[in-house]
């Protein structure tokens, strides 16, 4: 914890290094709540430039890629990770088909590159979640508090969707824990997109609006395609 806690930070005159913590959650996060209740186009051009906002402050810090779990370190050790999710999903999956409850995945795309992207926007997430947010609370406040806090930001971005405000609430305080203990962010990557993609077939749309959060889960329809994915 010491390695994710500590390292080589940028220095701004006159602003110590705890305020600049709370300036950077509190910027990013803003950022993030913005996007995420923009209605498009405007939202695409927001997006982007909340992206390039946190990776600006994510790069400023120069970290190692180690002490951000960018490495592979503990793959072996954390491999168990990924089965959990797996044998998770594959007992979701047969849940649903007892209860007539499974689906196919929303949109066009084929199969494969709907399942390449979710994964890829599962990692994104997680680099938010750890590397960003819960990296900098471990400096502002205890670790209990600061894990606690990182799962609460992530739900709370899940909002108004119930559901999905519930299971992000649970899976960003368990992918904290883990990250704290085995620090590899594409072990929980890997086991938030399998377990995101069999929550999004196996939970019926009406529930969770096509996985929308913000004002795409407002601006639902079912046979409609919106922005703001979970």
């Amino acid at each position: 914890m010491a390695d994710l806690a500590s390292g080589s930070v940028w220095s701004v005159p006159g602003i110590s290094e705890r305020r600049r913590d709370l300036i950077e959650v509190v910027l990013g996060y803003a950022a993030i709540l913005i996007v995420i209740w923009t209605p498009n186009p405007a939202q695409r051009v927001l997006y982007w430039l909340a992206c390039a906002l946190i990776v600006t402050f994510v790069a400023l810090r120069r970290q190692n890629l180690e002490s951000l779990g960018l490495v592979g370190r503990n793959l072996l050790r954390s491999l168990w990770i990924i089965g959990a999710a797996l044998v998770l999903g594959a007992m979701s999956i047969w849940v649903a088909g007892r209860l007539h409850t499974l689906h196919s995945l929303h949109g066009q795309a084929p199969i494969f590159s709907h399942i390449w992207g979710y994964l890829v926007w599962s990692f994104m997430q997680q680099f938010l979640l750890q590397i960003f947010f819960l990296s900098r609370l471990l400096r502002l406040t205890s670790p209990a508090k600061a894990v606690a806090i990182t799962a609460t930001l992530f739900a709370v971005a899940h909002i108004p969707s119930p559901i999905l405000a519930a299971a992000t609430l649970v899976w960003g305080f368990c992918a904290c824990q883990l990250y704290l203990k085995y620090r590899n962010l594409y072990v929980l990557g890997l086991a938030h997109g399998i377990l995101g993609i069999c929550f999004a077939v196996t939970v019926p749309d009406h529930f969770h609006h096509h996985m929308r959060v913000g004002i795409g889960y407002l601006n639902y329809h079912p046979h409609a395609t919106h922005h703001g994915h979970s």
